[in-house]
């Protein structure tokens, strides 16, 4: 599919990124696009990802930058390492946290440095009325988002097109729906704002203020 969900939410997801950010943690990095994005800000970047075919190739991809520091790719499941606490000014889970109990966001916030961020782009099944109907809003303009990147695709050179990542995630349907991650959100990180995304999506974000 030339038109990714995921990569579309990108410029939404750097918004969030707090100024004077000096550390990053992209948690379920795959191939590494959005973790080179943050190093590209003069981050310093730590990421992880459980597929050691995925950071093999983050690592070939990111051993062609030029004039920035490449993120540091560590093949690992966030699940079984320590993170540091208190270390991280910004911290990232796009697509993944579906991966792993959502309890795990607790680890990730006591991995925030203070007045630290930490955005989850997640995914969620269609369950209400409600899901279906924002599924239904999507449809149409994923396939016209698709149709407009497999054009512009076509029209750049050939080893541009041939060289986007060959190696793809895993893929996990999403079993929890959105009402209990709001619910478990709550408890987990007291003050975090969830909103609903129109591509099968929705945005979580998590200011430190302890």
């Amino acid at each position: 599919m030339p038109f990714d969900h995921n990569d579309h939410y990108h410029r939404l997801l750097l918004r969030q990124v707090p100024r004077n950010c000096g550390a990053a943690l992209d948690v379920g990095c795959g191939t590494g696009q959005f973790a080179r994005r943050l190093a590209h800000l003069g981050i310093e970047v730590d990421a992880l990802d459980p597929s050691e075919e995925a950071i093999a190739e983050a690592r070939a991809l990111s051993g062609r930058m030029t004039g920035d520091r490449s993120p540091r790719f560590q093949h690992a499941d966030v699940t079984e390492v320590e993170l540091p606490k208190a270390h991280y000014d910004f911290i990232s889970c796009l697509a993944s946290i579906h991966h792993m109990p959502f309890d795990t966001v607790a680890a990730l916030r006591d991995a925030l440095a203070p007045a630290g961020v930490l955005v989850i782009l997640g995914c969620y099944p269609e369950k209400t009325r409600l899901d279906w109907a924002w599924s239904l809003a999507a449809v149409p303009v994923n396939a016209v988002a698709r149709l407009a990147v497999a054009v512009r695709d076509k029209l750049r050179s050939v080893s541009a097109a041939t060289r986007r990542e060959e190696v793809k995630a895993p893929v996990r349907q999403p079993a929890m729906p959105l009402a209990e991650i709001r619910r478990e959100a709550a408890v987990l990180l007291p003050g975090c704002n969830i909103r609903r995304l129109l591509f099968w999506r929705y945005l979580l974000v998590f200011r430190n203020h302890g």
